[in-house]
């Protein structure tokens, strides 16, 4: 056994400045497109929602425009975890202004709101998501917007039961437990719907612009972030979603050309029939697209999904033809992280797929959050960010959540699981792969610390396959990532 600490990866911002934090490397270098033609000046911004809503976040967003102090911190030297917001403006850090439009504010009625309190939570949900689409139609053909907000309705919080993931707006999206039948969702349906419009959504909880020290009578709330990072949160998504490309990988001149996909397994909304889908993610930009594959099947064998050799091949054919569509060309070298075992006829239906486009280097990775093998580090502090463990040649553990020394801190609530590498087919060391995993982890923009958990291809494939479950078979969804996350 061996073991060490990974550096912690950096990322590249505005006129090639680099740090291994995104809000730092934006505050102090702007977000990478900055100045760029193609960068987003100015994000028309629809809101849907309940009337005093559309009134709150207008006025929050707004007032967003300008700095937003820091929280304060414990200890002086955690001072880094929670940095002040710079303010979202043309002449701050991202030099883009949120535009609001009176006609582009959409309120829910009254009389619909007050019927979902007594719907049971199936019912209640259906009938929250016809009420926003009815608004979001009129928007997308009567005021087109860049980025559209949905205020979910206080009604639908926590005390309905429905699933209620850590949110989009407030931190990283940790994905329920798949039990088979799947809970009435007003974020995932509403998303699921939404996928027939070009105007990606953001949907945001009546706590990320409330105090969310004082919740609406019988509405349980969560402990939330502090005011600053959830305005670095959804800043950054809302900037993203409209175009803007705010850090990426550092790359250098003699780096393959390396896309990236994550394979996912998820069932139908009725629970019945098993389908993958791949998030076909990404460039060093971290522009991404999302291929919905065809039918998978669990095997006696693991008790896992997995697809024949030619559902194998045409899900990565089809990812590389939608990637070629993307950027005009096929990528130099092809990673794939899977949350489950390679089959023979897997590594086969992906290796041919690649050789059909040219790609002689093609890398397999099964990558598993379920390893139980724990490290412990002397005093009462979880291992550090980066730690790298090989057990053998075929097994590897790495640590994407744990203590930060640029933080001060370990910044989580529970104790951190490492992540299981089990390298199939590769070419570089286990190493050189370890720390192209921590970098992918950083590739998230609902989330602006540091330490993501699960690498974009297969956060991201969790987020997609949340939404495509309640998409019938028939319909193509969007291809953007944007409109997934």
């Amino acid at each position: 056994m061996r073991s060490i600490v990974i550096e912690e990866p950096e990322l590249e911002f505005g006129s090639n400045g680099r740090h291994i934090d995104p809000r730092f490397g934006i505050a102090n270098f702007g977000p990478l497109d900055v100045g760029q033609p193609s960068a987003p000046e100015r994000i028309r911004i629809g809101v849907v929602g309940p009337g005093p809503a559309v009134s709150g976040i207008r006025s929050w967003l707004t007032m967003a425009r300008e700095p937003i102090n820091a929280k304060s911190a414990k200890y002086a030297k955690q001072a880094a975890l929670f940095p002040p917001f710079p303010g979202f403006d043309l002449d701050h850090t991202f030099r883009s202004l949120l535009v609001f439009d009176e006609r582009a504010q959409r309120s829910i009625p009254n009389k619909v709101l007050a019927k979902l309190s007594s719907m049971n939570p199936a019912m209640a949900v259906q009938a929250a998501v016809e009420a926003y689409l009815e608004e979001i139609d009129w928007l997308v053909n009567n005021e087109p917007c860049d980025v559209i907000i949905c205020a979910r309705p206080e009604s639908l919080d926590e005390a309905t039961g429905t699933r209620l993931p850590d949110g989009e707006d407030t931190g990283e999206y940790e994905e329920a437990a798949d039990t088979g039948a799947v809970l009435p969702d007003f974020h995932d349906q509403l998303k699921a719907a939404g996928l027939r419009y070009a105007t990606p959504l953001q949907i945001i909880r009546p706590r990320t612009w409330n105090d969310p020290s004082k919740p609406s009578k019988g509405v349980k709330r969560r402990n939330v972030q502090d005011e600053a990072t959830r305005a670095w949160n959804l800043h950054t998504a809302l900037y993203y979603k409209a175009g803007g490309r705010p850090w990426r990988l550092i790359r250098s001149y003699s780096d393959t050309a390396t896309c990236y996909l994550g394979v996912s397994f998820y069932k139908s909304s009725a629970g019945t029939t098993l389908h993958t889908s791949v998030a076909q993610l990404f460039n060093e930009k971290g522009e991404g697209v999302v291929v919905k594959g065809g039918p998978a099947a669990v095997l006696k064998e693991d008790r896992q999904p997995h697809l024949t050799e030619d559902d194998a091949h045409a899900l990565v054919r089809s990812a590389l033809d939608a990637y070629r569509k993307e950027h005009g060309n096929y990528p130099a070298r092809l990673v794939i992280h899977k949350s489950s075992r390679y089959m023979e006829g897997e590594r086969s239906g992906f290796g041919s797929a690649a050789e059909e486009a040219r790609i002689d280097l093609v890398e397999l990775l099964w990558l598993s959050e379920n390893d139980p093998s724990r490290l412990f580090r002397t005093g009462a502090h979880p291992p550090l960010r980066g730690t790298f463990v090989s057990l053998a040649d075929d097994r590897h553990l790495l640590y994407t959540k744990g203590s930060i020394d640029f933080y001060g801190t370990y910044p989580g609530m529970y104790i951190p699981a490492p992540l299981s590498i089990r390298p199939v087919d590769v070419s570089h060391s286990p190493e050189q792969i370890a720390s192209e995993i921590l970098a992918l982890t950083k590739l998230n923009w609902n989330h602006s610390q540091l330490d993501g958990h699960l690498p974009i291809t297969l956060h991201a494939a969790a987020k997609v396959k949340a939404m495509l479950r309640h998409v019938p078979d028939s319909d193509v969804p969007a291809r953007p990532y944007a409109h997934y996350m």
